[in-house]
């Protein structure tokens, strides 16, 4: 039986006694590898030692730009160096990218440092997983600027329209699908036009304290959503 990708979790952030269950729902569910992203340099170390302990996770090293509160200086940098250089199991450079909320980190410390974690992720010939939120225009400029089309990557909880996907995919980047699938007409209509190897899946599972029951927290098992939604609009078994 072929096992399913969450190519994106933030595993690191569920408390620790609950993650032994959380993996074993997923391998019930058909979840055969967990990609955990940083989000900032001790988030980044937390997924490095989970991937160290469980086979099927994978880790991903970076600072989130929510999370910046300073420009990422030679110190930060060298950490994040070691930590993606010196494990085998560091797939990635994630979560990186820009955010422009209204209470967002100012322009200047997100863009040096989306552009500094590019360059380690060159540096490295790893794939950068990119965060864009109202960002689009600047995340593409940037991206072809410091030839990030080099490594390749993804594009994280997808959400843009038809022609921002495909520039990405032009640029040799993956288009990643979540949860908003289910339930988001424009983007099933993405879905359904770019090709399949241009898509991969995630659940971003985190734990979401707001909502009233444990059980409704997105977790990696719900990967197989996106996946039957997806093999629904290509018309394809979820197999493929």
């Amino acid at each position: 039986m072929q096992r399913l990708v969450d190519s994106h979790t933030h595993l690191d952030h569920f408390p620790t006694q609950e993650i032994d269950s959380i993996v074993t729902r997923a391998i019930e569910n058909r979840v055969g590898l967990i990609i955990s992203a940083g989000t900032t340099l001790e988030s980044s170390e937390h997924c490095v030692n989970l991937s160290k302990i469980i086979p099927m996770v994978f880790a991903g090293v970076g600072i989130h730009p929510m999370d910046l509160t300073e420009k990422i200086g030679n110190k930060t940098y060298k950490a994040l160096e070691a930590l993606a250089s010196e494990n085998p199991k560091v797939a990635c450079i994630s979560e990186i990218g820009l955010d422009f909320l209204p209470t967002s980190p100012a322009y200047d410390i997100q863009m040096q440092s989306f552009k500094r974690q590019i360059n380690l992720a060159r540096d490295l010939d790893k794939p950068v997983i990119v965060h864009s939120r109202e960002a689009h225009p600047e995340v593409l400029k940037t991206l072809m600027q410091e030839n990030a089309q080099s490594i390749g990557g993804v594009l994280h909880y997808y959400q843009g329209d038809l022609y921002t996907a495909q520039t990405y995919i032009n640029m040799g980047f993956s288009i990643s699908m979540a949860k908003p699938l289910l339930r988001i007409n424009e983007l099933q209509n993405v879905a359904k036009t770019i090709p399949l190897e241009s898509i991969v899946l995630e659940t971003d599972s985190a734990p979401q304290p707001w909502k009233k029951y444990r059980h409704r927290w997105t977790e990696p098992f719900h990967v197989i959503q996106v996946a039957e939604k997806l093999a629904e609009l290509k018309n394809l078994p979820v197999e493929t």
